[in-house]
């Protein structure tokens, strides 16, 4: 009777181990967007400690990084570093800001925080936007150059004192980078984490692919494509995530060209002769570290210049849709 109570038991607990070896959800709204977070572990409550200090790791960059935080660094460095005397930051945002600095010059431009100059002034929310004397006035303080990073002694300054940055175009796909090295440091082997547009995909789905979705950029309810992933970043840039239509029947969105000082050009009619501007921009690569300010350049730069950029960097992967509405790949994809 005994030895049967103990069999009993035993698969009793086996059972309940192997019902507790799961898939963990986590879902909140974080720096502007909702940050999801699944990942494979056997216990229970060591998936709800791991689960907070991912999402804790996405509140101190948010409360860090953030340009609506009138206490965050990134408002501080706002608020100093154009007063002519350079202003201290930390080694976390001196690496993002160096990063930006050298996307900026590996892309011509293209990719540019110093928007803000100009992006702060627009409410995306309320329909506002800069207008035409005031985007003429600033926009000689758009412009990465302006920006003096140094290195050595992690200091900030700009050399035109209206000049503001944004790290909106990296901080997403850094903090998903972010996310990751913890879950790795916990072990963690097979997990999703995205912000926005921005995700990154820790090994497969348990023996199957991630399958990540490219939302259609004219029906929200559609994806464009669903492209089957692992272990890789991926990051999404489009004109329908932040926009308003103005009087003149123009979308207005969040996705900046530095050389103008205004959201990029796109055709929200579907022009077929028009078929260099894009609509959407989807980037795959190791980090999204990368991936994210790629997106944000190819968009800026339009298909021919930006699928040109995206061939010439090793281990990156383009999918882009233009105003007609049509999809392009990158070669590596193309086979």
């Amino acid at each position: 009777m005994y030895r049967s109570r103990f069999f009993t038991l035993l698969a009793g607990l086996l059972l309940a181990g192997q019902a507790a070896a799961e898939w963990h959800y986590e879902k909140q709204a974080i720096m502007g967007t909702e940050v999801h977070l699944q990942f494979w572990h056997e216990d229970e409550d060591k998936a709800r400690e791991i689960s907070r200090a991912v999402m804790e790791e996405f509140h101190r960059i948010d409360r860090a990084l953030s340009p609506y935080k009138a206490d965050s660094e990134l408002s501080a460095v706002n608020r100093g570093a154009g007063a002519g005397k350079p202003v201290p930051i930390s080694a976390e945002l001196a690496g993002i800001v160096d990063k930006s600095l050298w996307y900026s010059d590996r892309t011509g431009g293209a990719f540019d925080i110093t928007f803000a100059t100009l992006g702060s002034l627009y409410d995306f929310r309320e329909g506002q936007q800069a207008d035409g004397a005031t985007t003429e006035k600033l926009l000689p303080a758009v412009n990465y150059r302006h920006i003096k990073l140094d290195r050595e002694n992690r200091t900030l300054a700009f050399d035109d004192p209206r000049t503001k940055i944004d790290l909106g175009g990296i901080a997403k796909g850094y903090a998903v980078d972010r996310a990751v090295a913890i879950l790795q440091h916990y072990g963690i082997q097979n997990a999703n984490v995205s912000a926005g547009g921005d995700a990154r995909l820790l090994g497969d789905k348990r023996g199957k692919p991630w399958l990540v979705g490219i939302r259609h950029p004219r029906d929200k309810g559609k994806n464009a494509a669903v492209i089957p992933l692992e272990d890789t970043a991926i990051s999404t840039s489009g004109d329908y995530e932040r926009f308003f239509i103005d009087d003149d029947q123009h979308r207005v969105h969040h996705i900046f060209n530095p050389a103008t000082g205004k959201p990029t050009e796109t055709d929200d009619r579907g022009n077929e002769n028009d078929n260099d501007k894009l609509i959407s921009v989807s980037i795959i690569g190791p980090k999204g570290f990368d991936t994210d300010p790629l997106s944000t350049s190819v968009f800026v730069l339009g298909k021919q210049e930006g699928l040109t950029l995206i061939e010439n960097l090793p281990g990156f992967e383009a999918i882009v849709i233009d105003a007609g509405h049509r999809m392009f790949f990158s070669s590596g994809l193309q086979q």
